[in-house]
């Protein structure tokens, strides 16, 4: 009987603990990674700046690039600048922004990129998606997922704690995804990839459920695997389904509407998940899902990142357009403006003041 079963595209390396950027050079010198030790090191003007003195003697045959931001023209600038330069594989070191401009230009020129992350604001560090802005506003990109994922927790405490806060609330928001993929499944025979779906979905509960605080080093650990898997889940289906649903349908809608107001993506993403369970009829968990966000210090309601009712509603209204096909609760129950009122304002007093 033949033996089926498939690749999944994933880091060879994943190494999450206090001071794993002490054996970074070591990461770096696997042959799977690089031969030669002639890397192209793309950072930001802050974190990953600050951390260059304390690597680059571990790193004689890297090259350094300064990226200014995290747009689309940054990006290719970046590909630009180390095209030329025979290198072995590409890192980012430093937020989000980074991450996603060397994904972009790593993908670009054909070279392996190793995330080396600074904070944990979202699920992007090993995700096959590189976010980018542009001149419509915010484009999402296909590229590979990185050869290795290096997270030194140590690192992460020094980072302003909305990151880590951010990241939960991305994290948990997996679980609303979920719901919405299955919902596409039963209504409209939408195909469920059950590996991704397990990985995203089990990457959000152990978040969701972790008794610990944002000042934990095994809280921290768990938070930054669960962004890692979520990663993994996005690569195993082939799109961002596993961990984008009405939570991120909201969070877009957030953006496209008040792009100078917009909160954290994970911010707006918990709080979307939090609404978007309630109006799925799943009360209890609702309530419970942002009890666990305000424990963290997570937005819960609107008014807690400077939204009023009226422009919560506009954007929950204006949300299924912010991505045309995909099939979630929010689009399956079609809501008035009037009926996201009245839902809104017993989600509200179901999960109190």
């Amino acid at each position: 009987m033949p033996v089926l079963t498939r690749l999944i595209p994933s880091p060879v390396v994943v190494d999450i603990r206090p001071g794993a950027l002490d054996d970074l050079g070591c990461v770096l010198a696997d042959e799977r990674v690089s031969h030669s030790g002639k890397l192209a090191v793309a950072v930001s003007g802050g974190s990953g700046a600050r951390l260059r003195e304390r690597l680059a003697p571990s790193l004689p045959g890297a090259s350094w690039y300064e990226v200014g931001g995290g747009t689309l023209d940054d990006a290719v600038r970046l590909a630009g600048a180390i095209k030329a330069g025979h290198y072995d594989a590409v890192v980012g070191l430093g937020g989000g922004k980074i991450i996603d401009c060397a994904k972009f230009a790593a993908a670009r020129v054909g070279l392996p990129l190793v995330a080396v992350p600074t904070n944990l604001a979202h699920d992007g560090l090993c995700s096959p998606v590189a976010t980018l802005d542009n001149d419509a506003g915010r484009g999402s990109y296909g590229v590979p997922n990185p050869i290795a994922v290096v997270i030194d927790l140590d690192v992460i405490r020094e980072a302003p704690v909305r990151f880590v806060r951010a990241g939960i609330g991305d994290a948990v928001s997996n679980i609303s995804a979920i719901a919405d993929w299955e919902l596409a499944h039963r209504v409209k025979g939408e195909k469920i990839d059950g590996l991704a779906a397990a990985i995203a979905r089990q990457a959000g509960e152990a978040v969701l459920r972790h008794p610990g605080g944002v000042g934990d080093t095994d809280f921290l650990q768990v938070l930054a695997e669960a962004l890692v898997l979520s990663g993994i889940a996005m690569s195993v289906s082939g799109d961002s389904r596993p961990s984008s649903g009405a939570c991120h349908e909201i969070n877009h809608a957030f953006d496209l509407l008040y792009p100078r107001r917009a909160a954290a993506h994970g911010e707006q993403c918990g709080l979307g998940a939090a609404f978007a369970m309630y109006l799925r009829g799943a009360h209890e968990e609702s309530a419970y899902m942002a009890g666990v966000l305000r424990r963290h210090g997570l937005p819960v309601l609107p008014e807690e990142i400077g939204f009023s009712t009226q422009e919560f509603v506009r954007a929950v209204e204006f949300a299924p357009q912010t991505r045309p096909g995909r099939y979630t609760i929010l689009e399956h129950l079609d809501l008035t403006t009037d009926q996201i009122k009245d839902i809104y304002a017993d989600y509200v007093k179901a999960i109190g003041s």
